[in-house]
């Protein structure tokens, strides 16, 4: 039997990015930069970096702004080559030259699981990620390719996972399941069944789900079949949960760590955690933060 390669990867990028108005009323969230880049980019380099050279954006109304990004810019690149700016030519050129794009419009915002299966005809008939450009994860391996490398192993469903301690567990996903011993150094669970946000008290683990995952295309059957969840949405954990009844999923544990760009705070934390690395900012930023005497 050959062995299924995951080369798709699909953004969902349809949502209104309300927690960032009035930032957002006019352009996407996933459009805010990062230090100088924006987010939404993070997640596309990670996705090429993994192996994915097919990239596939879920866009709504309003989010012209992220295909104008990946594709060509004649005017720019004219006057730049005309300035001899050549450094960030190169820079601009490099974004538009990554990867082939598509584009899916969603009509209206039904939820993740209703995002992911607008990609079906794109995808076809082969495993393809999932990634949530809110989650920025700066990872020695990129997270995608961690998980890709199980997905290799395991030719099942992948799901990102993290450990969150304390009553923040309800904000998320959970996993059920136990470790699989002896494999990918423990951080392999075996999951036997995925809870939406529970109460603290309920929650079956400190496992929560992240924006990354990396599914079989028996997916798009089982979301197919889903009905309609809260708020007249059409979550995927939902589809996921009917995924266990015929496949296996699993939980992996990935190495790295997670910025939720999503939110007001964490965007601010990755602005000044991304900026400190960099060499051209870092040194300064660092002298600078000194002197706040915080």
């Amino acid at each position: 039997m050959t062995k299924m390669k995951v080369r798709k990867a699909v953004f969902p990028a349809a949502g209104l990015g309300t927690r960032f108005l009035p930032a957002t009323k006019a352009q996407p969230k996933e459009m805010l930069p990062l230090v100088d880049k924006p987010i939404i980019q993070y997640g596309v380099e990670e996705a090429l970096a993994a192996g994915c050279d097919q990239i596939i954006i879920i866009t709504g109304r309003g989010k012209s702004a992220i295909e104008d990004h990946f594709d060509v810019s004649y005017e720019l690149e004219k006057m730049l080559e005309e300035r001899g700016k050549t450094e960030l030519l190169s820079v601009v050129r490099q974004i538009s030259d990554m990867i082939h794009v598509a584009y899916v419009r969603q009509k209206e915002a039904m939820g993740l699981g209703h995002a992911v299966l607008m990609a079906r005809e794109l995808v076809g008939y082969e495993p393809f990620a999932v990634l949530l450009a809110d989650d920025v994860i700066d990872a020695a391996v990129p997270c995608l390719k961690q998980m890709i490398d199980v997905f290799n192993e395991t030719q099942s469903s992948v799901i990102a996972t993290q450990v969150v301690e304390g009553p923040a567990i309800s904000a998320y996903g959970v996993i059920q399941g136990k470790p699989v011993e002896g494999r990918f150094g423990g951080r392999l669970h075996d999951i036997t069944n995925l809870v939406e946000k529970p109460k603290f008290a309920d929650a079956p683990s400190n496992l929560a789900v992240i924006g990354r995952y990396v599914l079989t295309p028996t997916v798009f059957e089982t979301l197919a079949q889903t009905p309609l969840g809260a708020g007249g949405e059409l979550q995927l954990t939902d589809g996921l949960r009917l995924l266990l009844q015929r496949e296996k999923l699993y939980g992996y544990v990935f190495e790295g760590k997670r910025h939720d760009t999503g939110d007001k705070l964490g965007f601010l934390k990755a602005t000044v955690e991304f900026a400190l690395k960099r060499p051209d900012l870092g040194g300064s930023l660092r002298e600078w933060l000194k002197e706040l005497k915080l």
